[in-house]
């Protein structure tokens, strides 16, 4: 059976293009995109996903699932959909856009609570390059996915400050001990350039 740690290039394809149909399909029509009885099969496993839209500017959605609380097949729809229009960082995408935006699907495995005697540890226990967080501490959190200290040149003590900033909490806040800090890896595929091959992304 499939699971986030066996995914090949074949099904990163099929995931990729399914989001792209499905956020086609709902701007178009407004209805959601009902995928094959294989599609839904083969992605049946719960998991993690997120769902990261960029255009020539940078940036243009991003929105997902951090825990593995549905089935792979129906969070996918979900964050696809939601990241062209749910986003609150950015105005809705058009159908127009489409044509210009390239698409990323990050499938993710089960995020684990990162265990140290001294919060001055976190750093030797994160790898920049395999890991995301998630950062806790109250009632706020946040998380950044493994592709983005690589494409900002982070080290690890730099995304961790940069992920309590992104949980609305002050950027040195992992070294609070109330601070609790989660790990994840992520298998990543996304679109060359709009409607264009799609490859697994080595972070």
């Amino acid at each position: 059976m499939k699971d986030c740690n066996n995914l090949t290039e074949e099904d990163g394809i099929l995931l990729v293009k399914t989001a792209r149909h499905t956020v086609t399909t709902y701007l178009n029509s407004n209805t959601k995109f009902n995928p094959e009885k294989k599609f839904k099969e083969d992605f049946s496993f719960n998991s993690g996903v997120f769902v990261t839209l960029n255009n020539s500017l940078g940036l243009r959605g991003c929105i997902g699932y951090s825990l593995p609380d549905k089935k792979l097949s129906n969070a996918l729809q979900n964050a696809s959909i939601a990241a062209a229009t749910e986003d609150p960082r950015f105005s809705p995408v058009t159908s127009q856009e489409l044509d210009s935006i390239t698409f990323e699907v990050t499938v993710l495995t089960t995020p684990k609570k990162i265990l140290v005697n001294n919060p001055k540890e976190y750093p030797s226990k994160i790898k920049v390059g395999r890991d995301g967080l998630i950062v806790k501490n109250k009632f706020n959190s946040g998380l950044l996915l493994p592709q983005v200290p690589i494409e900002y040149n982070w080290n690890e003590e730099e995304f961790l400050e940069y992920t309590c900033e992104k949980a609305g909490l002050p950027k040195y806040c992992w070294k609070d001990p109330n601070t609790e800090i989660q790990k994840f890896e992520g298998i990543v595929f996304k679109e060359e350039t709009p409607n264009g091959i799609i490859v697994q992304k080595k972070i």
